[in-house]
């Protein structure tokens, strides 16, 4: 009989069951969207931060940044060998280390014995400028902007950081390219630089090549510079030999070149140190932990996490993602919330015009809470329906925002403490003051538990509407029927 009755009532009021299950599906299609663009910003965070952070380290360990002495050169000159003739080709490498601050190698060991660490290793951030000219008369000087030494993200190679020459006393042509390098512990590669990439070509390093003459490009240098796995180069003098090509697995890198670490610390004049110690905890849940024992037990040093990075990330993909998890929250749960009110409003109002149906019901022997099973049921149908059009339009938007996949841009800037974020390789800190700029496609993924949402949302508007519309059908009485019939 319920059955029966309700399939009835339902075909002879089916503008009032669409108008309501409509406003449900609304509502709900809001949350759809919102919590599946959300999950989407969560992923492209994940992603920057994987990129520009390192896979696999929960924090890295730099030098605290110290202000600069007072009449300290930014731009050392270059050095050229002694020229036979009026006119020759000379080429000079410039290398230095990342922000100029530097750790030694020993606190590696020191920042792995400390509690709640489970690895430790360390790397060092190299700029080099290679300048290639032709001389005539006099003496050439050049140096180059201090912030703008890198080649920029995949390593362009050509003309990233180029310096202004300045000659004196004669005259001279200048090509500067610039492109950075990280050095790599090669006996532990699950940390640090080449963490974030995989090697498409070639091999990478094997233990024993720890001061090795060998090196792994990355990707997008490789093919700027025409390298391929066999090829060779030269940094002040030394030959290396390509033995892999590296591509990251997310976004951009910001190294060109991957070095064993004992080679980089030699052509930076630099043994025995690192600029970055990149960290692992024993347990990911006692990060804030850790960090605080490698601060309190080691000084001179900044520790930053994960979420100290994430702190510092602007950009569009800051500014959707607080969007979406502020007002888009709120704007959702008015939205949810106005259309409770109007389908129990709806509900209440189209039992109002049922005072003759109901009143009969109860005159003929209906209890009250029969009569108020039947609008409940009614309400719940109505719900449903609403829930599964909510849905249908919900997986639609995310699939439109999947299909469009708007770029959104996340700059990287630097932290307290001087330690610049966006390092080698996107492996933490590299001592940078410049900041690093990465685009990503937004998706919007719908999961389980946004649809299991939408369901329990569709059955409580059904019930808020169905008590709502229960209430006032049991308010009713026989007698109610017969006045609305005179």
């Amino acid at each position: 009989m319920f059955g029966i009755y309700l399939k009835r009532e339902l075909g002879r009021r089916k503008k009032a069951a669409l108008v309501i299950a409509l406003g449900l599906a609304l509502g709900i299609a809001l949350v759809i969207t919102v919590n599946s663009v959300s999950a989407g910003m969560t992923q492209a965070q994940d992603k920057v931060l994987k990129s520009l952070y390192g896979l696999g380290t929960d924090m890295t360990v730099t030098k605290a940044q110290s202000a600069p002495k007072a009449g300290s050169s930014q731009g050392p000159d270059f050095k050229f060998g002694a020229r036979s003739s009026s006119s020759s080709k000379q080429s000079s490498d410039r290398v230095m280390t990342q922000g100029g601050q530097a750790l030694t190698s020993s606190l590696v060991g020191k920042v792995a014995a400390q509690q709640g660490v489970s690895a430790a290793v360390g790397a060092i951030a190299l700029n080099v400028t290679k300048v290639d000219g032709s001389f005539t008369q006099g003496k050439a000087k050049t140096s180059t902007s201090g912030s703008s030494q890198q080649g920029g993200p995949g390593g362009s190679g050509s003309g990233g950081g180029s310096g202004q020459p300045q000659v004196q006393g004669g005259g001279a042509s200048f090509n500067v390219n610039s492109y950075s390098v990280a050095g790599v512990d090669v006996t532990d590669q699950g940390l640090g630089p080449l963490a974030t990439s995989k090697i498409t070509s070639g091999r990478t390093f094997t233990t024993a090549q720890t001061d090795a003459k060998v090196a792994v490009v990355g990707k997008s240098y490789a093919k700027s510079k025409k390298y391929k796995v066999g090829s060779t180069f030269k940094v002040s003098g030394t030959k290396y030999t390509v033995i892999g090509i590296a591509a990251p697995d997310s976004s951009e890198s910001t190294t060109d070149v991957f070095l064993p670490l004992k080679q980089a610390q030699a052509l930076a004049g630099s043994k025995n140190k690192v600029t970055t110690i990149y960290v692992k905890a024993t347990d990911s849940k006692q990060i804030s932990t850790v960090k605080k024992t490698i601060q309190k037990n080691i000084s001179g040093t900044t520790v930053t996490t994960s979420a100290d990075l994430a702190s510092t990330v602007s950009g569009s993909l800051s500014t959707a993602s607080d969007l979406a998890t502020s007002v888009g929250k709120w704007l959702s749960i008015a939205v949810l919330a106005a259309a409770f009110l109007v389908a129990a409003l709806l509900t209440s109002s189209a039992v109002s015009r049922r005072v003759r149906e109901f009143g009969t019901l109860k005159a003929l022997g209906w209890p009250s809470r029969k009569v108020t099973r039947q609008v409940v049921g009614e309400s719940m149908v109505n719900g449903l329906i609403g829930g599964a059009l909510g849905i249908a339009l919900g997986l639609a938007a995310a699939y439109a925002v999947t299909a469009i996949s708007p770029k959104l841009t996340a700059q990287l800037g630097t932290t307290g403490g001087g330690g610049g974020m966006g390092g080698p390789g996107g492996g933490g800190p590299g001592g940078q003051s410049a900041s690093s700029t990465v685009q990503i496609a937004l998706s919007a993924p719908v999961s389980l538990t946004t649809i299991a949402l939408a369901v329990a949302l569709a059955v409580t508007g059904g019930l808020i509407a169905g008590a709502m519309g229960g209430w006032r059908a049991s308010r009713m009485r026989p007698a109610d029927a017969l006045r609305s019939v005179s």
